[in-house]
C-alpha cells in the first residue's frame, strides 16, 4: 500500500513541478511591434448574433497599430450578418465577407479561416473566435510578440470565464493540462511537431509563414486548430510559441452542461482521445488526481498504515495547491479549484465517450453540422 501511495504522490507532483518551471515561462507579451505594423482582425461567424456586435467594438478599440476587421459570415441563419453590416457602415475598417460553400471534406471554421486569410490586406493576421473580447492592447502585444522573434505562429490563452459550476470544473483544466504536462523550454528549443500547442480562440501568424505551412488547408478536416494548425507549422519547419492573453483577452467559450458537454467532445479524438494516449492520460490524472482522495475515504473506513495515508494526503494536497496557484495567476474559480478531482472525472468522462463514439463511428456535431468521428492526422 505504502508503494502505491508513494506513485501516486509522483502522479500528482509532476504538473505541479512542472507547472511551476512553465508558469515562469508563459508570461503576457511585453516587446512592441515596428512602427507602421498593420493587423488583420479575422473574425469566423455562423450563428453569432448574441455577441458578435461586442467582438468587433472590442477590435476596433485596438491601439497602437492599424487594424482591419473581417468578419466571415458562415451561412449564418441568424441576425449575424445584418449586425456586421451595420457596424461596417459606420466604419471602414469593418468588412462582412460571405463564405464560400463548404466543400467535402473540410470542418466549417478551418474553411473559414483558409477564406478569411485570402481576403486580408496585411503581413500580420490575427485570427479570434467570435466570442472573444480583445483588449485595447492585444492586437499590439501580440503582433509585438510575433514580430519580435522567429516564430511563425504565436498564441494565447484568453481569459477564460465561468458562469455556472460545470464550467467552472472542467474549463480551468484547459490551462491545468498545458501548464502542468507541456515542457514549454522544450517546446521553445525545438520544431518537433508533437510540442505544437496553440489556443484556437485566438492565433497571430506571418502571413508568409501561414502560406508556407499550407495554411489552413493543410488542417482541413480538423476540429482542433488549437492542436493541428500549430502542428503543421513546426512541420513546415516553422517554430510556434504560447503567451499568457489572460490580461489581453477574454472568452467565454461555453454556456452550461451540454454545450461544454459537446464543445469538448466534438475534438477530443484530435488530443487525448486516442486509443494509445487515453490510457496513458487516464493513468496520469485518475492516478494522480483522484485515487489519492479515493485512497483517503478508504483510510477514514478502514485502518490503513500511516505512510500511506499521509502519502495520499501529500499527493491530493499537490494537485489543489497546484489547481489554486492556477486560479490565482489566471482569475479562475477557487470552488472549481477545491473541487479538482471532480473536474478530472468529468474530463476524463469527456475523453472516453469520445473515444467510444469515435469507435462506433458516430460523428461529430457542432454549429448544426455533423462531422466523422476519428482520430485525427496527427493522433498517436
Amino acid at each position: 500500500m505504502d508503494l502505491i501511495a508513494g506513485l501516486l504522490l509522483v502522479l500528482a507532483l509532476l504538473p505541479l513541478g512542472q507547472g511551476i518551471v512553465n508558469l515562469s515561462l508563459y508570461r503576457r507579451p511585453t516587446a512592441a511591434p515596428p512602427l507602421g505594423t498593420a493587423v488583420s482582425i479575422l473574425i469566423p461567424a455562423r450563428n453569432e448574433e448574441a455577441g458578435i456586435a461586442a467582438a468587433i467594438d472590442a477590435a476596433l478599440l485596438s491601439r497602437g497599430v492599424e487594424v482591419e476587421v473581417v468578419v466571415l459570415d458562415d451561412h449564418s441563419t441568424d441576425c449575424t450578418a445584418e449586425i456586421v453590416r451595420s457596424i461596417a457602415a459606420r466604419d471602414a475598417r469593418v468588412r462582412l465577407e460571405p463564405a464560400p460553400p463548404l466543400p467535402p471534406g473540410w470542418s466549417g471554421k478551418q474553411h473559414a479561416c483558409q477564406a478569411l486569410a485570402g481576403l486580408v490586406r496585411h503581413p500580420v493576421l490575427l485570427f479570434q473566435d467570435a466570442d472573444v473580447r480583445l483588449s485595447p492592447a492585444a492586437a499590439r502585444l501580440t503582433s509585438g510578440a510575433l514580430l519580435s522573434g522567429g516564430d511563425g505562429l504565436v498564441s494565447g490563452f484568453p481569459r477564460e470565464e465561468t458562469g455556472t459550476l460545470a464550467e467552472a470544473l472542467v474549463i480551468p483544466l484547459i490551462h491545468f493540462l498545458l501548464l502542468g504536462y507541456l515542457p514549454m523550454a522544450g517546446m521553445r528549443r525545438s520544431t518537433d511537431p508533437r510540442f505544437g500547442a496553440a489556443c484556437g480562440q485566438l492565433i497571430a501568424v506571418r502571413k508568409d509563414a501561414y502560406l508556407a505551412a499550407g495554411g489552413h488547408a493543410a488542417i482541413a478536416a480538423s476540429l482542433h486548430d488549437g492542436v493541428t494548425l500549430p502542428r503543421a507549422f513546426r512541420r513546415a519547419g516553422q517554430g510556434t510559441d504560447l503567451f499568457d492573453a489572460t490580461g489581453l483577452a477574454r472568452c467565454r467559450m461555453y454556456r452550461g452542461w451540454r454545450e461544454l458537454w459537446s464543445g469538448f467532445s466534438k475534438n477530443a479524438t484530435e488530443g487525448m482521445a486516442t486509443p494509445a494516449a487515453l490510457p496513458v492520460w487516464t493513468l496520469l490524472l485518475f492516478g494522480g488526481h483522484v485515487l489519492p482522495w479515493m485512497l483517503l475515504g478508504w483510510a477514514a473506513l478502514h485502518r490503513l498504515p500511516v505512510a500511506a495515508v499521509v502519502l495520499a494526503g501529500l499527493a491530493a494536497v499537490a494537485g489543489v495547491i497546484f489547481r489554486l496557484l492556477l486560479a490565482v495567476r489566471f482569475r479562475q474559480s477557487v470552488v472549481g479549484a477545491l473541487l479538482h478531482p471532480v473536474g478530472i472525472l468529468i474530463m476524463l468522462a469527456i475523453q472516453w465517450s469520445a473515444l467510444l463514439r469515435a469507435r462506433h463511428g458516430k460523428p461529430s456535431e457542432w454549429r448544426g453540422r455533423a462531422y466523422p468521428a476519428g482520430p485525427g492526422p496527427d493522433a498517436p
